[in-house]
């Protein structure tokens, strides 16, 4: 029986840390796709790859040759967690701060540290937009500061409060189950497996968005 609402995303609950595994049950997925017989899955994943590789060589250039395994490989974790979690009884670790942070924060990190160093000038100039008047070109440093500190929170806060808003739903609506008649059960059902597939759908896209979004950051800093 759940104390509150948000006891369901509790990592603490049953077996302690040990939630925190389940971060890492995608890896199970892997052998059966490269390690044996090529099968449709396999292509239709390769494919998949090819796709975000292209699209991402847009975006980052052709400076560093093989960055977008980066993104690819970030992009693939969170769907892999983002799914999961829609399985009863695993725990949803993408909807937990502490493990968006853990992805967004060194990889912002990492491109600051790398673009103040090499790219000092080229870092100074995305502060000020081309065009923008003398008398506020204080105002848009600061302006411009604020929303490059506050990157990593919002890609964290972005995908954990996706994650985190359609399992409630699923949840509130779960638990009126219960107390109706027959006819509302096999409306609820059916209401529940049309918020499936919306939830299926916000895994990939938030997946998609956090890899597209943190490919832009590091696109800036080159």
């Amino acid at each position: 029986m759940m104390t509150n609402l948000f006891s369901s995303f509790d990592p603490s609950t049953i077996f302690l840390s040990l939630n925190w595994i389940s971060t890492f049950i995608g890896i199970l997925f892997i052998p059966s796709m490269y390690w044996l017989i090529p099968s449709r899955w396999n292509f239709l994943w390769v494919k998949m790859i090819m796709i975000l590789h292209n699209e991402f060589k847009v975006l980052l250039g052709t400076k560093f040759k093989g960055s977008t395994l980066i993104f690819i490989s970030l992009f693939s974790m969170i769907l892999f967690n983002n799914f999961l979690g829609l399985f009863p009884y695993i725990f949803t670790s993408s909807s937990h701060l502490i493990m968006t942070l853990a992805l967004a924060l060194p990889l912002w990190l990492s491109f600051m540290i790398y673009g103040w160093f090499n790219n000092t000038i080229h870092m100074f100039a995305h502060l000020v937009p081309q065009g923008t008047p003398p008398v506020l070109m204080p105002f848009m440093v600061l302006i411009e500061s604020i929303s490059n500190i506050i990157r990593p929170g919002t890609l964290a806060v972005r995908l954990a409060a996706n994650m985190i808003a359609g399992h409630l739903l699923l949840t509130l609506l779960g638990n009126t189950g219960p107390s109706m008649s027959l006819v509302m059960i096999n409306i609820l059902i059916f209401a529940q497996l049309l918020l499936l597939v919306l939830e299926s759908a916000v895994s990939i896209i938030q997946s998609y968005v956090f890899a597209v979004l943190s490919t832009l950051y590091s696109s800036e800093v080159i």
